[in-house]
């Protein structure tokens, strides 16, 4: 034992070579790496938080620009929203006036009315193209989400809860109310 205590005493106090110090630094490195890996230090935590805290500082702003484009995209679709249905009807307007003017220029009362029929339909024509409908009265059963009934008329068993005569038409636009229609309901 005295002589291999005596060997490694000698090895140790022998230079070591070239292949051994670079293994040396190696794990020396490698330890030093694991150690900072591990805990980082006060700065890269520090600058972790500046980056994260730049990051949701942008993200506040791109959303907060998002909000507000958006918002004005609203504001001019409202604005504006009625335009295209007035420039439609101006047509209506000027057949309105063609026939104004031809109810003072002429007595035939005949032609008067047919002009006012062909304008009715035109009208009607419009509305069915901007999807608005004339709500059913004629023979149905009363209903409170398309009707308002403004009296009650005595009108018979076989009339009961039906819509006797309709003193103002209702409307939809699509499936929507925009007008009730205004009846007379049998009781």
């Amino acid at each position: 034992m005295k002589k291999d205590k005596k060997i490694v005493e000698e090895e140790l106090e022998q230079p070591l070579t070239e292949q051994e110090q670079e293994a040396t630094e190696a794990a020396a490195e490698e330890q030093a790496t694991e150690q900072a890996t591990e805990t980082p230090s006060v700065e890269d935590l520090e600058a972790r938080i500046a980056e994260l805290e730049d990051k949701n500082l942008r993200m506040m702003a791109e959303f907060d620009n998002y909000r507000r484009r958006t918002n004005k995209e609203k504001l001019d679709l409202m604005e504006t929203a009625g335009e295209r249905i007035f420039t439609e009807m101006l047509p209506l307007v000027d057949d309105f006036e063609r026939a104004v003017e031809a109810m003072d220029k002429t007595d035939d009362i005949e032609s008067v009315r047919e002009g006012i029929r062909l304008i009715q339909q035109k009208f009607l024509s419009f509305l069915d193209k901007q999807d608005v409908h004339p709500i059913e009265t004629d023979g149905v059963d009363f209903n409170t989400d398309e009707h308002e009934a403004i009296t009650t008329f005595a009108a018979g068993e076989d009339q009961k809860g039906k819509v006797i005569d309709c003193t103002q038409r209702g409307y939809k636009l699509g499936d929507k109310v925009i007008r009730f229609a205004k009846v007379v309901v049998g009781e």
